[in-house]
């Protein structure tokens, strides 16, 4: 089986998505199941990670719907306000549907990067394990720093680090991303998406060349055991298609069967 372990999904509305700007005209309509299927089924892709694209209760509960109609979708990372003291109320009643495996936070677009430290929101990372629920860290580079002090205050809580921490590929950054991705490969409760790095680079002139790098640094601190492939679909056709982009990473890895799929199963506990 294979997996793309990170997919959104929306119906557009300019109000709702404000973050696709002038230069992502390609993504400004409707994404649904059957157009990733379309787009993913060639490459042996039979099942995909919704994540949150809109940080409300209602995109998250549109979502778990969306998988009650469409068995591609074997999992959803939602969006919670892990900071409001309802959040306790909220994750139950979202809990009881057996497709929310996760929660994520927009925390790159945070002007505070110690986001993550506020005492509010470490209380609301312990209240996931009530409801066995991993956490997907998104955030820029420059923000592993609070990342890896987070995640010190949680052994036990399974960690999902999207992009691969989103170093700036556009100037070539690879120092301190290099030896923080190191840093945080230590802890075994963590795991790595393979995914968005199209993005970060530059759009028009990227190649599987430039990847490389980035890939050598993920795969070394990681291992295979702990990386994922992901497509960031439909974000990525803004710099390129779906065969190219997951195929750069299918070329490097191969036929891994653990980074195409099985490891996204066992991070995310699908069973």
């Amino acid at each position: 089986m294979r997996l793309d372990a990170h997919v959104h999904q929306w119906r557009y509305n300019p109000e709702e998505y404000p973050w696709i700007g002038e230069r992502m005209g390609a993504i400004k309509r409707d994404f649904l199941p059957d157009d990733w299927c379309r787009a993913a089924e060639p490459l042996g892709f039979d099942g995909f990670i919704a994540v949150q694209a809109r940080q409300t209760l209602e995109e998250t509960q549109w979502l778990l719907e969306l998988a009650d109609e469409h068995d591609a979708i074997r999992g959803v990372v939602g969006w919670v306000d892990l900071r409001n003291p309802a959040a306790d109320e909220h994750l139950e009643i979202l809990c009881d549907h057996p497709r929310l495996v996760g929660i994520r936070h927009v925390v790159q677009d945070e002007p505070d990067d110690s986001f993550m430290l506020q005492d509010d929101f470490l209380r609301g990372i312990s209240r996931l394990g009530k409801c066995d629920l991993v956490y997907d860290i998104l955030i820029v580079a420059r923000q592993l720093a609070a990342t890896l002090e987070m995640i010190s205050h949680f052994p036990r809580q399974r960690f999902v680090l999207n992009h691969i921490g989103k170093p700036d590929m556009r100037s070539g950054e690879m120092e301190p991303w290099t030896s923080q991705m190191h840093e945080l490969a230590q802890h075994e409760n963590v795991w790595c998406k393979v995914s968005g790095m199209v993005t970060e680079g530059d759009w028009d002139a990227w190649t599987p060349e430039s990847l490389r790098p980035y890939l050598d640094v993920v795969f070394d601190a990681f291992g295979a055991e702990r990386l994922m492939i992901g497509s960031d679909w439909p974000v990525s056709l803004v710099a390129g298609s779906y065969a190219k982009t997951m195929g750069a990473v299918m070329d490097y890895v191969g036929e891994d069967a653990g980074v195409l799929g099985e490891n996204c199963e066992r991070a995310y506990g699908l069973g």
